[in-house]
């Protein structure tokens, strides 16, 4: 795998988040990440009247990477419409741990970060019997 272009993931962020539905919040908020196979993927959050149904870009992000062929998350970057970094919440920590594993990277203040820093002692697939 070729070195994680930061840049790139952030700005392809930036571009997912001018798609967000969110009416209610104002928030946009997009989502990019580099896939094993060396695509892209991203999405936006799609908020709902019914506050709990809407969906993360995180989430949306998801939906793309099993619609486009699969694979797995290397690494994911977060931004706001106006380029902010914003962190996964918990939710979608669980949804980037079970899709891209302990090694994924999250870009964080701290710098780009593996799984088992953000979502720490996380309960994935390797726990069920």
């Amino acid at each position: 795998m070729a070195e994680i272009d930061w840049d790139l993931l952030r700005a392809r962020a930036v571009e997912a988040a001018s798609f967000a539905h969110c009416p209610y919040s104002g928030l946009q908020v997009g989502a990019a990440a580099l896939c094993d196979d060396g695509r892209i993927v991203t999405g936006c959050n799609v908020e709902n009247a019914s506050y709990g149904l809407g969906l993360c870009a995180e989430c949306t992000l998801v939906g793309q990477l099993r619609l486009t062929g699969g694979g797995r998350l290397v690494a994911v970057a977060c931004r706001s419409g106006s380029g902010e970094l914003l962190m996964p919440c918990g939710r979608c920590r669980q949804v980037i741990y079970e899709f891209g594993g302990r090694e994924c990277l999250v870009d964080t203040a701290r710098g780009p970060l593996p799984m088992t820093e953000v979502l720490l002692d996380a309960f994935g697939p390797e726990d069920l019997p």
